[in-house]
């Protein structure tokens, strides 16, 4: 069974296993999620549902999606993200999806918007080696050095590694560990680090590489 939810991240910490070792975790708020819209195959050619999580203020929220709440009865979320779930025809807008649905021993995969660090140099965005700090290079030891180009091909090809904007995309972990469910209180324990800072947007996921 695919099973998905919209989570916040808390923070990370660490648990005791059986053996007494210690497992560093990052915790989750996985839910409660609620289906705000069904896609059909007759519809939409497909299967899915969008699930929303995190309320929001009704005057923060535009004039089209408050009509697509609306129709769906809902109170405004603050993000919408569409999962194809093995039960999604057993699935109903409305429906309250909470962090019950995965237990302590499954594999997931996480997906977050990773830190922004601005424009980066090299050194720190490609891990370049450093020119010699003295004996001519003068002030320049982080720079990228000569680029190859030539006459010919007489040009910089696209994708050629050099200094500019690092961090603040999607990032995938995958095949995490599931280490505590605090069902209650729709928080999940997972083993390792997940990208993004606190109170980052996360998709959590059944493993597609298990």
């Amino acid at each position: 069974m695919v099973k998905g939810l919209i989570g916040k991240k808390i923070g990370m910490t660490q648990l005791f296993d059986e053996s007494g070792k210690v497992v560093p975790v990052t915790v989750v708020e996985a839910g409660p999620c609620t289906v705000v819209m069904k896609k059909t195959v007759e519809n939409d050619g497909y299967e899915a549902v969008q699930l929303g999580f995190g309320n929001i203020k009704v005057q923060r929220v535009t004039k089209p999606m408050k009509g697509h709440f609306g129709k769906a009865d809902t109170a405004p979320k603050k993000s919408l993200r569409e999962f194809k779930l093995d039960d999604t025809g057993t699935l109903n807008v409305g429906d309250i999806i909470k962090a019950d649905i995965f237990a302590p021993g499954d594999i997931v995969d996480v997906v977050g918007t990773s830190k922004g660090k601005g424009t980066a140099g090299v050194v720190k965005r490609w891990g370049f080696a450093k020119l010699k700090g003295s004996h001519g290079t003068g002030p320049v030891a982080r720079h990228p050095g000569a680029l190859g180009g030539c006459s010919d091909p007489a040009k910089v090809y696209k994708g050629k590694k050099l200094a500019g904007h690092l961090g603040h995309e999607r990032v995938t972990i995958q095949n995490l560990s599931v280490i505590k469910v605090d069902a209650e209180n729709n928080l999940i324990a997972i083993k390792g680090a997940i990208p993004g800072p606190r109170g980052g947007i996360v998709l959590v996921s059944d493993s597609v590489k298990k």
